[in-house]
């Protein structure tokens, strides 16, 4: 069985929280709209969490943009692995899609379309994808090429798990995680792989959008 920790739209910013949220996870997957390279400050000064596509303060930060970067761009799904592995002494697998902010250097290690196999499931990963009642174009066609039993998507901001009955596909999209945007929560999703079995699926609520507990 695979415990999956899904997320999307940090915007550039990514609660401490989510670390612990997803603890007991095997893969970190991220649906796109990672941010831009700075990180802003959490809250009571402490340091920023090292977020895949975002700058983290201290040791295990990045300079800014215009300075000289410690890591290059193909390290910050990495330092998320890093920091999650330091905290939890475990290893654990990260995947990502780039999202319609994500900057160029993003694109050039996150893919726009993601395929993959977990377990028995053929994933499909996209940030703007819509959902089974309205796929954006060329979705429906890509989940029956490939086969695909989930679709996961991001951009929207809302909440949302439908399964496809015409299609035979289960649709997720985790909501926003980050501080910007039109929605009131901040969420993230886990869920299981057991085989051919999507399972133990729950909504985490992190907070109102412009509160920090």
């Amino acid at each position: 069985m695979t415990r999956i920790g899904l997320i999307s739209d940090t915007h550039g910013w990514l609660d401490e929280a989510v670390y612990e949220h997803f603890k007991e996870c095997d893969e970190v997957w991220h649906a796109g709209d990672f941010g831009s390279l700075t990180l802003g400050p959490s809250p009571g000064g402490k340091t920023p969490p090292i977020l895949p596509g975002g700058e983290g303060n201290g040791e295990d930060g990045l300079k800014d943009r215009l300075g000289n970067t410690l890591e290059d761009e193909r390290s910050y799904g990495d330092l998320f692995v890093q920091k999650f592995e330091k905290l939890f002494r475990r290893k654990i697998i990260f995947r990502g899609v780039y999202g319609n902010i994500d900057t160029p250097e993003l694109r050039a290690v996150y893919p726009e379309k993601l395929f993959f196999v977990c377990e028995g499931v053929n994933v499909f990963m996209q940030h703007i994808g819509g959902h089974p009642e309205r796929y954006s174009k060329g979705v429906k066609e890509d989940i029956v090429a490939h086969q695909s039993s989930l679709f996961i998507s991001g951009h929207s901001h809302i909440l949302k798990i439908m399964y496809d009955q015409k299609l035979h596909c289960l649709h997720m999209n985790p909501g926003a995680a980050g501080k910007q945007g039109w929605h009131k929560m901040r969420t993230i999703i886990r869920f299981a792989i057991d085989g051919k079995e999507i399972k133990n699926c729950e909504v985490v609520e992190l907070g109102e959008r412009g509160r920090i507990d």
